[in-house]
């Protein structure tokens, strides 16, 4: 288990969410304030707030990954192909090890079966972006 998969997990259990969790363990790999990620990710948690959205986990790492990735060039935008490329592995990747993407799949809402909890997600969650974002 990775430092900042133990990180995350100890972030969560201080009532951070999920996607918060997986930012602020990675703020290492980008040049962005603990802080800052804190807030950016506040509406991402529980699936985009509402349960129907994308796990938070994976929200939290997709920021990390565009903010890691971006050229940040506004004359000739020219990293999206690449940072998609990426999102597209963390998502394929995420969905292997967590069963779905959807916070209300995970924690079966609907078939009364959870198939990935919160804690594993964020500890899959940072596994993604440790295995995609360079």
């Amino acid at each position: 288990m990775s430092d900042r998969v133990k990180l995350a997990d100890e972030l969560h259990r201080k009532g951070f969410s999920c996607a918060q969790s997986v930012a602020v363990a990675c703020a290492d790999m980008v040049d962005v304030s603990e802080e800052i990620l804190f807030k950016a990710t506040e509406g991402f948690g529980a699936g985009m707030g509402t349960g129907d959205g994308v796990c938070g986990a994976l929200t939290g790492g997709l920021l990390i990954a565009g903010l890691k990735n971006s050229t940040a060039n506004f004359v000739a935008p020219k990293s999206k192909a690449s940072t998609m490329k990426i999102s597209k592995a963390m998502l394929t990747s995420f969905r292997e090890k967590c069963g779905a993407i959807i916070c209300r799949d995970l924690k079966g809402v609907d078939t009364g079966k959870m198939i990935c909890s919160c804690p594993d997600c964020i500890k899959h969650g940072v596994e993604v972006v440790e295995e995609n974002v360079r």
